[in-house]
């Protein structure tokens, strides 16, 4: 007798910090390709339980099983938004922080080595939202963005990515995490080993914290960019292996 499969479930990408939802766009087009549904909101990269609540609000709108994929802080929003939603069936980290209970993607950053890019980064005052304190943010150095963040790419690329970057705000790494859906759903992860953003290793220790089947690629943090057809293919077997849940 055959198992009873689900619909073929919606893909949610969601990006990180210092780039925006078009960073998705080789992904999108392979999986569009593929036949497959696509959304890709834009992140707000300003408070977690904010950006997770509207990355929630945009999955409990869509009424078929959805994949939350994530990279970067992508990963915080995801592990976050889909621990109140009922139609997540799994998730997908590429490079990305995959938080537990009370931690913060600082405290994941603190654990292990320095990444080698971290001395690209650069904290500035974001523009104000209200008349309060001013806001704080960081990006990363127009000039260190290219080995900092994505030494596969080529320059011409890498060039408009830095000139282009968005500033996350320094309360979006800070906000502590609430229950972690990985716990629940079957959990995929991307691991990035030439990463000099997010040390390999603590890629690893939540790949591994998180029980997720472990996809390791030889790619930069902006391995979705420089290696979708491997990021796709991480992404579609866990829809299929949903499926059939």
């Amino acid at each position: 007798m055959h198992r009873p499969s689900h619909p073929s479930p919606t893909i949610v990408l969601v990006h990180g910090a210092f780039t925006d939802a078009s960073s998705w766009a080789e992904v999108i087009a392979l999986l569009r390709n593929d036949g497959r549904t696509v959304l890709a909101p834009a992140n707000p990269l300003r408070d977690l339980a904010q950006d997770a609540a509207w990355i929630r609000s945009v999955v409990q709108g869509i009424d078929v099983p959805v994949v939350l994929v994530g990279h970067d802080y992508g990963g915080a929003v995801i592990t976050q938004a889909a621990a109140d939603t009922d139609n997540v069936v799994a998730l997908c980290y590429v490079a990305a922080f995959g938080l537990d209970t009370g931690e913060c993607v600082l405290d994941v950053v603190n654990r292990f080595a320095p990444a080698p890019g971290a001395g690209a980064i650069v904290t500035a005052d974001l523009p104000a939202r209200t008349s309060g304190r001013p806001e704080r943010g960081i990006h990363l150095r127009e000039d260190l963005f290219p080995q900092a963040y994505a030494a596969d790419l080529p320059p011409l690329v890498t060039e408009v990515l830095a000139v282009t970057q968005r500033p996350i705000a320094c309360d979006a790494l800070t906000g502590r995490s609430g229950r972690p859906a990985w716990t629940s759903t079957p959990s995929w992860y991307a691991i990035a080993t030439a990463d000099r953003i997010l040390n390999p290793t603590a890629q690893r220790f939540m790949a591994q914290r998180m029980a997720a089947a472990e996809h390791v690629l030889d790619g930069s943090h902006a391995v979705l960019m420089s290696q979708p057809d491997a990021v796709v293919a991480m992404i579609l077997e866990a829809a299929e292996q949903s499926r059939c849940l």
